[in-house]
């Protein structure tokens, strides 16, 4: 079966200001940013907009910024360039690991941060440890800026609270000592590279007043990535001993609510929630006992 690109108009947009005008004034139109996901979606007919407004040359939205107790990471910037910054590897190594384990470095290098989550997969890699970080996404509109918790950004399946007109600026990071130390990421694809996620974990730990506070986010077990409350709220000044990780690795049964699909079946990604999260809370606490 042979697929091809539906009719629309295209416009570059050579800034954020442009840009925004431009999109008050289409009204029906995609953003174009790498266009790893888009494309394929315009092919098999998901998407049929009267317009593609191609934001993907904006420089002025890609950059890392190391800003003290956070990290500020432009929504243009490319996979490839997080992966190899020493910013994120050391700040904020889970989404360093999260995006060493993703895709192509061909895909990488198009590929946008903004776009992976303005996508609103079930399945977005770079999800799960934003949110164990608490990231903010900041959007910008001619009506003004906003800032909103990535956890009430992702509403569901491709479903965001993107409003017309409005696009992703920004994702401001929160970083913890304990979070650049004690953490673990395990991703399950039916490859061992350049694969979809069946099941992705990330695990961290905060220190408040001495004690950890562990915080822990899936993909592709429910709508759209989800901490683990029920877990989180479990391992509350908890050590994290043998009986502890094996009692937190089945409450997260709680936590998700996945689908049978191609990759796997509804059954078999609960099996693996709790193999992976079994693993990644043993990582992390022989890290803790060091």
């Amino acid at each position: 079966m042979f697929y091809k690109l539906p009719s629309f108009e295209y416009f570059k947009a050579r800034s954020v200001g442009e840009a925004l005008e431009l999109a008050g004034k289409i009204g029906d139109y995609r953003f174009l940013a790498g266009g790893t996901d888009l494309l394929v979606d315009l092919k098999i007919g998901r998407y049929k907009p009267r317009a593609i407004l191609d934001i993907g040359g904006l420089r002025e939205l890609s950059y890392i910024i190391n800003d003290g107790s956070r990290v500020r990471i432009g929504a243009l910037t490319r996979l490839e360039d997080i992966l190899r910054s020493s910013v994120v590897r050391e700040r904020l190594p889970l989404l360093h690991e999260a995006v060493y384990n993703m895709a192509s470095w061909q895909i990488r290098s198009v590929a946008t941060i903004g776009g992976n989550i303005a996508n609103a997969s079930p399945a977005a890699d770079t999800a799960p440890p934003l949110l164990v970080h608490d990231a903010i996404v900041k959007t910008r509109s001619v009506r003004g800026e906003r800032a909103v918790r990535l956890e009430e950004f992702i509403q569901g399946p491709r479903r965001t609270l993107l409003e017309p007109g409005e696009m992703i600026i920004e994702f401001e990071v929160p970083v913890s000592p304990g979070l650049e130390e004690y953490w673990a990421y395990r991703k399950f694809g039916r490859r061992s590279a350049f694969t979809l996620s069946v099941v992705g974990l990330a695990v961290g730990a905060e220190f408040h007043e001495g004690s950890p506070v562990f915080k822990v986010s899936l993909n592709s077990v429910a709508p759209k990535p989800v901490r683990a409350r029920t877990v989180e709220e479990y391992l509350k000044g908890k050590t994290l001993t043998d009986s502890v990780i094996e009692t937190a690795s089945k409450i997260v049964q709680q936590d998700i609510s996945p689908i049978t699909d191609v990759r796997a079946t509804a059954e078999y990604r609960r099996h693996l929630a709790t193999v992976l999260l079994k693993d990644a809370l043993k990582e992390i606490a022989g890290r803790l006992r060091r």
